[in-house]
């Protein structure tokens, strides 16, 4: 059986770029066909009705939906959408998602609350192309290295499983934080772990700081140093992510759980070795 999964991107958070990529690392995994469509980096309440709709013609097996901030009117009307919707759907976000998850419940809506996924700082007068893609980047290799990544795919790839198996998909509730991120991640140095999780949540606290200097402070002043501190600090979780990667590379113990031949999932440590 070949799942077909259905994705909606609206704006932009560190986990969208390599959701669908995360599933099918390497182009050829035989059990699952995705589609997607996007609002682009806007997430108003017009661009999200225009375009979830139209993931029912691709007559999906799950919807993922994925945006900043689930309780925002454009992610809000989305929610709305798919819960009337016959199809099951996954609702993707950051941090300010736990204040909506009962409401997720009430829809009839699983879920997946990445809080080291943060909120970037959206200054006119800071943030040009240059630093937004940077800032992203930066996100993207914490969210990688302290495995995150690896709690969405393997939730996601639970639901195809239920999928292929003929059951009915039990809708995921997760909430991400740095020790289930970690934990994910397999480290076998307590150290490389710890570093790990030291960058996770610092990504977090980076979301903090954004929103102060983006929604808080109202003087230029004062608002655009926050903000490019905040730009800092996830630069610089970035790199602690890298060496708790960089302590397992040496150590030949880092972990690698690539898709099988048939969309299972494989596990190897050593370097030159087969994942079984």
């Amino acid at each position: 059986m070949v799942v077909k999964i259905g994705v909606i991107k609206s704006g932009n958070i560190g986990t969208s770029p390599v959701l669908d990529l995360v599933l099918d690392e390497r182009a050829d995994r035989p059990n699952i066909d995705v589609r997607g469509v996007s609002s682009g980096a806007k997430m108003n309440p017009e661009q999200v009705e225009e375009v979830v709709p139209k993931i029912m013609d691709f007559e999906p097996d799950f919807v993922i939906f994925i945006s900043p901030n689930p309780g925002a009117p454009g992610p809000a009307k989305a929610r709305e959408l798919l819960s009337g919707m016959d199809v099951p759907a996954l609702i993707i976000g950051d941090a300010p998602g736990m204040g909506k998850r009962e409401e997720m419940d009430e829809q009839g809506l699983g879920y997946i609350v990445v809080l080291g996924d943060p909120m970037i700082g959206a200054r006119r007068e800071f943030l040009d192309p240059t630093e937004m893609a940077s800032f992203n980047a930066d996100v993207i290799k914490v969210l990688a290295a302290t495995g995150a990544y690896r709690v969405v795919q393997e939730t996601i790839d639970g639901m195809i499983a239920a999928c292929e198996a003929g059951n009915e998909i039990e809708l995921p509730k997760v909430v991400i934080d740095a020790a289930k991120a970690t934990d994910a991640a397999g480290f076998a140095s307590p150290y490389a772990k710890a570093k790990a999780m030291a960058a996770y949540e610092m990504a977090a606290k980076v979301g903090d700081i954004d929103l102060k200097g983006c929604f808080m402070v109202k003087e230029m002043e004062k608002y655009v140093p926050i903000v490019a501190s905040a730009h800092e600090l996830i630069a610089t979780a970035a790199k602690l992510a890298t060496e708790a990667r960089e302590i397992e590379k040496a150590n030949d113990t880092v972990l690698r759980k690539p898709h099988g031949a048939q969309g299972q999932t494989l596990s190897k440590t050593v370097l030159v070795s087969k994942p079984e």
